[in-house]
């Protein structure tokens, strides 16, 4: 709680607001891109900051590179739901239930 996550995209803030095509989440710090573009290719950082505690946290590069033939590698992608039988919640509280697919 109280923690606020930043991508940064060749060490400049990547600004996600009229972007539809990422997303951070707030509650993992994940960076999604959907359709990756040429435009995408380049170094991304996460920054961990807490206001609370009054500090931030700013991990290392990681390089995104495009391959040219279109090939996903050695592992294509896979997709697994897995979900409890039943989910219970409170009368009068939140509820989340969250569906992803992961892929390389």
């Amino acid at each position: 709680p109280g923690l606020s996550y930043t991508w940064l995209f060749n060490n400049s803030a990547l600004d996600l607001r009229e972007d539809r095509r990422r997303f951070v989440s707030q509650a993992t710090g994940s960076l999604y891109l959907a359709k990756v573009e040429p435009g995408d290719a380049g170094d991304y950082s996460c920054a961990v900051s807490s206001a609370q505690a009054g500090r931030r946290a700013r991990g290392p590069a990681t390089a995104l590179a495009l391959r040219a033939d279109g090939v996903m590698g050695e592992y294509e992608p896979k997709i697994e739901a897995r979900f409890p039988e039943r989910t219970y919640a409170a009368q009068g509280s939140s509820a989340r239930l969250e569906c992803f697919a992961l892929g390389k």
